[in-house]
């Protein structure tokens, strides 16, 4: 439990740090402290991770537990259909492919069978 508060606390903290890197990493010793909180968040003495997790990321996933769990629903049930969707169209793909290749190759097929018949076969000499 205790590297899950980390880890969930760590990604927020650089999913953050992405977009505020560029406008305040121009402070003086901005890295330093910012290594210093990255240590503070993973150290077993202060706990920092668990203490940001327990007091700010749990209330909120807490308030916003049903407005999540209605995302993922929605979300499962359109990549369901999206997949239902492309599924059908590739298989008409497929389908389609393998139509215009057989009739593009029954021409060749014809030809084949046409020089195995038994006009062809009859003007074989017989070997015996």
């Amino acid at each position: 439990v205790r590297w899950m508060m980390y880890w969930i606390v760590f990604a927020l903290f650089m999913a953050t740090e992405t977009f505020t890197d560029l406008l305040i990493s121009w402070f003086p010793f901005y890295y330093e402290v910012k290594m210093a909180f990255v240590v503070w968040l993973l150290s077993p003495y202060t706990r920092g991770a668990s203490l940001l997790y327990r007091r700010f990321v749990h209330p909120t996933l807490a308030r916003k537990e049903k407005d999540i769990d209605t995302f993922l629903i929605r979300t499962r049930e359109r990549g369901y259909n999206t997949m239902l969707h492309f599924g059908k169209k590739g298989l008409n793909l497929a389908a389609t492919a393998a139509v215009q290749a057989a009739t593009k190759s029954q021409g060749a097929l014809a030809g084949r069978l046409r020089s195995f018949s038994m006009q062809d076969l009859r003007s074989i000499p017989d070997e015996s």
